[in-house]
């Protein structure tokens, strides 16, 4: 077992290295034209915090946090998702005191005790954007018109943007009563996860994935029939500027998020059957955590799901070259020069590569040819003596003159 990843995990291997490194990079020039910087938090935070921001009556803290208690008989939960800590830290460093909007954007590995699934792991990684400080509906489109630039970008078209409003206390507490009377009369026949939900939490069981629950709540009451004027006001707005920026989209009035911290605008962004992002407002969850009223919208990616998502779409992500140039020698004063050629080399930022295995010139080939390297490059004595040797082009096998005593002279690098 101890040469085995635990359940629900997996290595990110250096052969697949290249990928996570080219999805991390546009997504961070994406988040930079739009004003967002990074964030690193850690990657547990007390489990209050949880407990407070997600909501007690979520699948999350009810069947999927990894919590434990450390040496000082402290309750800690490794992370299940990016929002509640980026909260934490915007209030514990009075971020809120600064010019707002606070735009924010982090990488995080997220951790789940759920069912293994394609593109889900108990620890998955999330890149996530959070927008403090704006109430106007225009941070809603703008976040979105994000995320659909992702994919965009990424050349994933055949995605569809599901929206909804969930409302704010005020209205979501008439909804709920409306619901709960409609959900009463199939009260038996409901999972019995969701009776406990029917009374903390009724629009929880509106997600519930269970068959027979989908099949009762297929008939219930919609919360954009009880919405007061405000959400109302923010729909009619948010769908305006959805519409300004050219967004398709859909109303879906069952999306009502995973995690109770959700206020009006809500959203999931649909590949092929499959969320691959979703998100929406807070308004309420940096009060919640002790923090003033602020408005806040945001929301969270997979990137197992997003790599998978581009494998599905028959999108290949471009591998750069693993090793520009491989410098063989035969001889011991050889191999001294080609230690310091290729120390010279990445001086200057090329990628070399030279033996390390006492390998003949032959298997020494054989090897860069292995590696992918662009060009090779022989040193033997008649080379030390002349100063010069060939450098080889692996793809056609044209060769160029160099001078191995002036790297400049390899320009080709």
């Amino acid at each position: 077992m101890i040469i085995q990843a635990p359940k629900g995990t997996k290595d990110m291997l250096p052969a697949d290295a290249y990928k996570w490194q080219y999805l991390e990079k546009r997504l961070r020039e994406i988040a930079a034209t739009y004003g967002f910087r990074e964030i690193r938090t850690p990657i547990f935070e007390h489990t209050e915090l949880f407990l407070r921001g997600i909501g007690e009556t979520t699948d999350v803290v009810q069947k999927e946090m990894y919590t434990f208690n450390d040496k000082g008989n402290r309750s800690i939960t490794l992370k299940p998702e990016g929002t509640a800590p980026a909260v934490r830290a915007y209030v514990e460093s009075s971020l809120y005191n600064e010019v707002q909007p606070t735009k924010m954007y982090y990488f995080t590995p997220v951790f789940r005790y759920e069912n293994v699934q394609k593109g889900r792991l108990r620890q998955h990684h999330q890149f996530g954007v959070e927008a403090f400080g704006a109430k106007d509906a225009t941070i809603d489109a703008e976040i979105i018109s994000l995320a659909m630039r992702v994919f965009r970008e990424l050349g994933i078209t055949s995605i569809e943007l599901n929206i909804n409003n969930i409302g704010c206390p005020k209205c979501r507490k008439t909804y709920n009563d409306a619901l709960k009377a409609y959900l009463k009369a199939n009260y038996d026949s409901l999972c019995e996860t969701c009776k406990t939900r029917f009374e903390k939490n009724p629009m929880r069981i509106l997600d519930c994935k269970e068959t027979k629950c989908k099949k009762i709540v297929a008939g219930a009451p919609m919360i954009l029939d009880y919405l007061c004027s405000e959400c109302d006001d923010h729909f009619s707005d948010f769908k305006k500027y959805l519409d300004a920026l050219g967004i398709a989209y859909k109303i879906d009035p069952l999306i009502v998020r995973g995690l109770d911290y959700y206020s009006k605008t809500v959203f999931e962004i649909i590949n092929d059957g499959i969320t691959v992002c979703g998100g929406g407002r807070y308004d309420y969850l940096i009060e919640q955590i002790d923090g003033p009223s602020t408005p806040a919208m945001g929301f969270g990616m997979g990137l197992e799901r997003l790599l998978l998502t581009l494998e599905q779409n028959n999108i290949t992500i471009p591998e750069e070259p693993y090793i520009d140039l491989y410098v063989g020698s035969m001889g011991d004063d050889a191999k001294l020069k080609a230690m310091q050629l290729v120390n010279a080399l990445r001086q200057k930022g090329v990628k070399c590569e030279s033996d390390h295995l006492g390998r003949s010139v032959k298997a020494e080939m054989k090897y860069a040819n292995k590696i992918g390297a662009r060009y090779t490059l022989v040193i033997g004595d008649d080379e030390l003596k002349a100063g010069k040797a060939k450098l080889k082009r692996m793809s056609d096998g044209e060769l160029f003159d160099c001078d191995i005593n002036d790297i400049e002279s390899m320009e080709l690098l």
